[in-house]
């Protein structure tokens, strides 16, 4: 990501916490209540070593943290921070991306509430736009200056 064409770009910024698909699946299974490794490496079928690295990463970069729930022995589990909690409305846009654009029977979101089929939208809380149907850029300047590239 050295050669990123876009300095700054969230984007990419935001891969290197999750960019690639065992610790966005890691994140997901943490959305569904999974806090302990094993419930993790059943649920993905992931060897122990990548799973092991994918959790440390998930730690460092802040969106997990690790939790003693046994002394003797000493076991830890993996529950969400508040940036983990933050990721849940991306895991929705890309289940949502992938209903709109990917073939086969695919699970829905559900609200436990209502029982009611949840279908996610990406709003710009400032317009009320739907992402997507208004141009857009990036800027490092204040609203009103474009940035140089």
């Amino acid at each position: 990501m050295k050669n990123n064409p876009i300095p700054q770009c969230p984007v990419a910024r935001g891969l290197q916490s999750v960019g690639d698909a065992w610790s966005i699946l890691v994140l997901r299974d943490a959305h569904t209540g999974l806090t302990r490794f094993d419930q993790f490496r059943k649920s993905l079928g992931i060897v122990p070593t990548m799973l092991t690295k994918r959790l440390k990463a998930l730690t460092e970069d802040g969106l997990l943290e690790k939790r003693l729930y046994s002394e003797r022995p000493p076991r830890e589990e993996y529950v969400l921070t508040e940036a983990g909690r933050d990721f849940l409305p991306v895991l929705m846009m890309i289940g949502a991306w992938a209903h709109r654009h990917c073939d086969g029977e695919l699970a829905r979101y559900i609200d436990v509430e209502s029982g009611a089929e949840i279908e996610p939208i990406a709003i710009d809380a400032v317009t009320g736009a739907k992402l997507g149907t208004r141009p857009m850029r990036m800027s490092l300047q204040p609203e009103s200056e474009p940035c140089d590239r």
